[in-house]
């Protein structure tokens, strides 16, 4: 990141007319993300950050050399700063600006896990890639706990030399926090958008999603470690010797894209080989990534950024009393007198949450009784830490009782299970597709673990979101979309480490083309969604669920340079503006994807033969990673509708790194 200087020259408006009104003191800043064309900065301006600075000071005559407040030159080049809405639309005429848009919030998506991969530590890719060691996984997130005994670096060396990254002082946190593990540490809390209230100033996490997130791609090994006797086991991370650099963007459970777009850059340019966010956005992605977050990805990529073992069960006591049960909706009826001392059945459409357990408790309930509709919530049982006694049930028929009904609580089990149902299935909650952005690019990639996640976890912060929770644990259990990411982030760590030389593209290739299609019983996976028939599709699986092993030698892979990835958005109709915004230089398109969006070199095909379109041909070159002589043969299972022709239908490679092209045509039998 540029220094932002602290006085700056007032440069002259591009047009008499640009900048005629004058600021109302009145109006309300908020934070801007500046997109400029840096190639076009005046020559006596010293740095970019002097040229920014003077942009946003010709807009106003009051004191402002502060309103900047990142300034961005890796992934993307230009600035974020307070302005009000009318000198946002102003600065969009200015000279070497781009575009203008307005910082947006965006949120985090909320261990047995290593050893349903297949990862062993005495065969296999763990020892192959020595667990991962030496490679840097930079995290966007909330922060990390260093005192985790998941971050401990013993028996790891000192950091590669060409690492540029740094631990940074703040509330509660210091340099010296930072070792052989946590090698890089920083916050991007700047900007209007950032609530600051009830978070610390610094890399310390307090809401528990950065440490966990961070543990689970790349914590150290810990022994014993469970919660409150469940999943008790060894912990450790899918990269158990790979490094972690946190860069805190989020406060609690926001973000703003402005400190996000800030913490890539940054990464980016310390020099991490994984950059994991586990991110997501309540306003539209279109919105979103095709203006602030797609630049930073895409520039990244170019940079070539992208468990608990053991069995054991537990009894509790028997309660032998009779307790009333006292159904309720558990949000506006919860009045003392009538729960006190009872056990209160929550009937939500998805199930209840810890927090209505809080509610509960507090208003002097014994116990709480979560029930969801069979034909809404298809969803499997997940671990959440309710802080009174709870069980959650489907169908209200089930229970067999009323209002003023007892419950007779003779005996409560508690144990770990493994190994009992159908593994892998993708869950209500998981992310589908299909491309909202690019339909002809399939989303998801690929599915990994995401329910029911032990990791690490502050050991100050309650094992809820609710404030009244006073338990505290060193290791918590989470799920949701958030977990999946950095187990990928944790594989294509040890990929990394094996294949120093391989590209993103490759590595995404590797995973994608090695992925489980099957789950433990040797049927399709299937899909928990409520609006699901029973067997997921590609739209919610991707290629399948990550195999980790099968990875490390995939045989073939689909590379993209960065060429690729200009012709892809000039297919898609991107200015020479929009694309100069993370490709320097750029002065407009030369040529475009023969095929459409579709033509790039993706590891999956997606095509429309809707309108029309009753043939599609599409290309693909494959590279050789394996090492010998092989020869590959096409086997297709096409759609009931659909007619497929591949050509040719053989491939012969006699040599590493050779290249072989081929077509495949995708014809509509209606």
């Amino acid at each position: 990141m540029e220094p932002v200087p602290t006085s700056a020259s007032v440069s002259k408006p591009s047009s008499p007319s640009s900048f005629h009104h004058e600021h109302k003191p009145h109006q309300p800043k908020t934070a801007y993300i500046v997109h400029t064309d840096h190639l076009t900065k005046p020559f006596h301006f010293a740095t970019l950050g002097h040229w920014y600075t003077s942009m946003v000071s010709s807009l106003s005559t009051a004191a402002n050399s502060s309103r900047v407040f990142y300034v961005y030159d890796t992934t993307m080049h230009g600035f974020a700063a307070e302005l009000t809405d009318d000198e946002a639309r102003r600065l969009s005429n200015t000279t070497g600006v781009a575009s203008v848009h307005k910082d947006r919030l965006v949120h985090l998506h909320t261990t047995r896990s290593a050893g349903f991969l297949g990862l062993d530590k005495d065969f296999g890719i763990w020892p192959d890639t020595d667990f991962g060691n030496g490679v840097i996984i930079g995290f966007v997130d909330s922060g990390i706990w260093p005192e985790s005994a998941s971050f401990d670096d013993t028996g790891l060396g000192p950091v590669r030399p060409s690492w540029k990254g740094r631990c940074v002082d703040g509330e509660r946190f210091n340099s010296s926090m930072c070792n052989n593990k946590l090698v890089g540490a920083r916050f991007f809390t700047a900007g209007p958008s950032v609530t600051r209230d009830d978070d610390f100033m610094s890399p310390r996490d307090k809401a528990g999603h950065g440490t966990h997130v961070a543990s689970t791609a790349a914590g150290s090994e810990v022994p014993d470690a469970g919660l409150f006797g469940f999943a008790r086991g060894v912990a450790r991370g899918v990269a158990p010797r790979a490094r972690v650099a946190m860069y805190k963007a989020c406060v609690l459970h926001s973000c703003s894209s402005a400190g996000v777009v800030e913490a890539i850059d940054d990464a980016v340019k310390d020099g991490v080989d994984i950059l994991s966010l586990s991110i997501g956005g309540r306003v539209y992605l279109r919105h979103l990534l095709g203006r602030q977050l797609r630049p930073a990805g895409i520039h990244a990529e170019q940079r070539g950024a992208v468990d608990h073992d053991g069995r054991r069960c537990h009894r509790g006591p028997g309660v032998p009393e009779m307790i009333p049960l006292l159904p309720s909706n558990c949000s506006n009826d919860l009045v003392s007198d009538r729960i006190t001392g009872k056990i209160v059945m929550c009937a939500r459409d998805f199930g209840v949450y810890p927090s209505y357990g809080v509610a509960v408790k507090m208003a002097g309930g014994s116990g709480l009784i979560s029930v969801a509709p069979l034909d809404r919530c298809m969803e499997g049982l997940m671990v959440q830490a309710f802080t009174l006694p709870a069980v959650t049930a489907r169908g209200v028929h089930r229970l067999g009782a009323r209002s003023g009904g007892v419950v007779l609580l003779h005996l409560i089990t508690f144990r770990t299970v493994t190994s009992e149902n159908r593994a892998p299935v993708v869950a209500s909650f998981s992310s589908r597709g299909p491309n909202h952005i690019v339909r002809e690019i399939l989303k998801p990639d690929v599915i990994a673990p995401g329910a029911n996640i032990l990791a690490a976890w502050p050991g100050e912060s309650p094992l809820t979101q609710s404030k009244s929770d006073a338990r505290r644990a060193s290791f918590n259990i989470v799920s949701g979309t958030s977990m999946a990411c950095p187990h990928v982030a944790g594989v294509a760590a040890l990929l990394k480490h094996k294949h120093h030389d391989w590209t993103p593209a490759m590595i995404q290739s590797a995973l994608m083309t090695t992925a489980a299609t099957l789950d433990s019983h040797g049927q399709a996976i299937a899909d928990n969604s409520h609006t699901s028939s029973g067997v997921a599709t590609p739209m919610a699986a991707g290629a399948g669920h990550v195999r980790p092993q099968l990875a490390l030698d995939p045989g073939l892979v689909y590379d993209a340079e960065e060429q690729d990835y200009v012709d892809f958005l000039c297919t898609l109709n991107y200015t020479a503006a929009q694309i100069s915004m993370f490709v320097p230089g750029f002065t407009g398109c030369t040529r475009t994807l023969r095929g459409g969006a579709a033509g790039l070199n993706y590891p999956s095909f997606v095509v429309d033969l809707s309108n029309g379109n009753d043939v599609r041909v599409l290309k693909r070159i494959v590279t050789k990673v394996s090492k010998g002589p092989e020869t590959y043969t096409v086997r297709v299972v096409a759609p009931d509708q659909v007619a497929v022709t591949v050509t040719p239908r053989t491939l012969r490679f006699d040599k590493q790194n050779e290249k072989k092209r081929y077509k495949v045509v995708f014809r509509s039998k209606n």
